[in-house]
């Protein structure tokens, strides 16, 4: 039960599996120079007379024996379990890195608590598998064939039997492996969805409530955990009844050896002291693969888990990162002025001219679907204000998912100063970037921590200067703890305006030049618009702001605004130049000034 992308990753600590499997052998070798001595101590003493001093030296080397396997046995689990830890590490570290680099659209289409199980325990379940079944898997093919060794010479007729039965635990294993992988990969899939779907009714908790729809979902949790405890128990089951049956294969074996032993020692065919030793020898024979077949069902729960996380692995990015910062420097430039400007200070930053276009972009999220952008030509140059308005469906938001770097164009080009921002690496083009969504994430944290956010490297008074900017000093000095409140899981313990204004401040410290604000406005009550409203007109001084609105008061002002319907910029302009016009944006202020009656 080889997984290839398993054995890959067993390479970065080869050196550690390998004296895991080394010290394995040791300990073989050691049990048969200790069945060696034990049988002629026991001839000795039994059958030849011989005195307690001339067998001392055999009884201090059998105790030596037995306390050197001791210690191989404890280093060989040190070096497994180490082994496996580094693995679990590293494969978190680039699971976790690869769904940041998908991005949130794909976090989007996936159950979070399923994700969640993959992350922390599908990965915890691989430590079985480097540390007990993938070294185990080796021992148990090479000590049988060393213990075959020493049979062999000594004793044809035993080592037959040896050779015969052997194999018949590994049959076995294969013949309920199909049946195991089946059951094992159930019990996972249905562990993914019980955790997804109690992550959703933690969730969606008030909701439920509010619609009385809170014991149905109780029983629905009930039904999908009795599915996961059948599937454990049918794992379980056939765990049992394997380990039972290596047992009983092992047990008969051993026997049949024996049997045969003492025949042969009744017919005087056989030494008493080799006797002794084969079948000493017969239980080590066996235990490497009574002990592979036991580690069976846990090396499968690693495998099934291991095929989820590589899926995820396998997804392939939206862009390629540059980390040639010298090729960077090459590709984006000035039309007069070849200096890569994302190499330059914050204030040369902001000081310098660069313009984004849109060249006939088209955007679908998915192969076959109606495009969510179609045919954009569109021109930002720094320090413009450009707000985008439109039906809900128009495209607004996709707009800032491609300057945001999260989805690539299907075709067009979107070009900064003349270079494809997909040269670009989204990392430090980010940077560039300062970001309020409409349901900003606040994480469970202080205050401070939330804002710092956005530069760590950042002072208190820097946070402080931030949040006045924001508007939202005033309300976290009332706070118990003043930038020190702790904000609990998704900032609950704030109100929409408060959070939002909490991620005003993280942009402000951000200080970035091209600023964009996604529906920030759009459920605040009246006081809480107004302080963010006023924040805004702080933030947008001196940078590039593209502003995504419901309420559309909060545009009039914007130096330019694009009206946009079934992906398409079908108007453009000012406030006043579009209500003159009387098309589709005329519609849409008059409807939400109606809505405001």
């Amino acid at each position: 039960m080889f997984d290839k992308s398993l054995v890959r990753e067993g390479r970065s600590v080869w050196g550690l599996l390998l004296l895991t499997v080394v010290l394995g052998t040791g300990i073989a070798l050691l049990a048969v120079a200790q069945a060696w001595f034990f049988s002629r101590v026991v001839a000795m003493v039994f059958l030849e007379g011989v005195g307690l001093k001339a067998v001392w030296g055999s009884l201090l080397m059998i105790l030596g024996i037995i306390g050197l396997r001791a210690a191989f046995q404890w280093f060989s689990e040190i070096c497994a379990h180490e082994a496996a830890s580094h693995i679990r590490v590293s494969l978190r570290r680039r699971l976790m890195n690869h769904i940041v680099a998908l991005g949130p659209l794909y976090a989007r289409g996936e159950r979070t608590g399923e994700l969640i199980t993959t992350v922390v325990d599908g990965i915890e379940s691989l430590e079985d598998y480097f540390s007990k079944y993938l070294p185990q898997l080796v021992l148990a093919t090479g000590i049988p064939l060393i213990i075959l060794g020493f049979v062999f010479p000594l004793d044809w007729k035993s080592g037959l039997i040896f050779l015969l039965t052997g194999p018949l635990i590994p049959i076995f294993m294969i013949l309920i492996g199909k049946l195991a992988e089946k059951k094992s990969l159930q019990q996972w899939q249905n562990l993914g969805w019980m955790s997804a779907h109690f992550l959703d009714v933690l969730q969606g908790l008030t909701t439920l409530k509010v619609f009385g729809r809170s014991k149905d979902q109780i029983r629905v949790i009930e039904r999908v955990s009795d599915s996961f405890r059948k599937s454990t128990l049918s794992v379980l089951r056939i765990a049992f009844l394997s380990a039972l049956m290596l047992e009983f294969l092992a047990t008969i074996s051993t026997a049949v050896v024996a049997v045969t032993i003492g025949l042969r020692l009744v017919n005087g065919t056989l030494s008493y002291s080799s006797g002794l030793f084969l079948l000493l020898l017969a239980p080590e024979f066996y235990t490497p693969l009574r002990t592979l077949g036991l580690n069976f069902h846990a090396g499968l729960s690693g495998l099934n888990a291991a095929s989820r996380i590589f899926e995820i692995l396998d997804l392939p990015l939206m862009y390629e990162k540059n980390r040639d910062d010298q090729n960077l420097r090459n590709q984006i430039h000035h039309q007069q002025d070849n200096n890569d400007f994302l190499g330059r200070s914050k204030d040369q930053v902001l000081a310098s001219n660069y313009q984004i276009s849109f060249q006939d972009i088209h955007l679908a999220y998915q192969t076959g679907e109606s495009p969510a952008l179609n045919g954009i030509n569109l021109s930002i140059n720094s320090g413009e204000t450009i707000a985008l308005v439109g039906p809900s469906g128009a495209g607004k938001t996709s707009i800032a998912q491609l300057l945001l770097r999260f989805v690539e164009p299907t075709t067009g080009k979107l070009l900064v100063n003349g270079a494809l921002l997909s040269s670009i690496s989204a990392e430090k083009w980010r940077e560039q970037i300062a970001y309020v969504p409409q349901n900003p994430h606040l994480f469970a944290g202080s205050i401070a921590e939330n804002i710092l956010f956005a530069r760590p490297s950042a002072t208190l008074e820097d946070v402080v200067s931030a949040a006045q900017e924001a508007s939202a000093h005033e309300f976290i000095m009332k706070l118990p703890n003043g930038y020190q409140t702790n904000l609990g899981e998704g900032g609950t313990r704030l109100s929409g305006g408060q959070a939002q204004r909490i991620a005003l401040a993280r942009a402000m410290l951000k200080d970035a030049p091209l600023f964009i604000l996604d529906e920030a406005t759009s459920n605040l009550d009246l006081e809480s618009q107004y302080y963010v409203q006023e924040a805004l007109k702080r933030l947008v001084k001196g940078r590039t702001t593209l502003i995504i609105a419901h309420r559309l008061d909060t545009v009039y002002h914007a130096g330019r605004i694009l009206v946009l319907n079934h992906g398409q910029i079908v108007e453009e302009g000012n406030h006043e130049e579009l209500m003159r016009v009387q098309g589709l944006y005329y519609g849409l202020v008059k409807e939400y000034r109606g809505e405001l009656r």
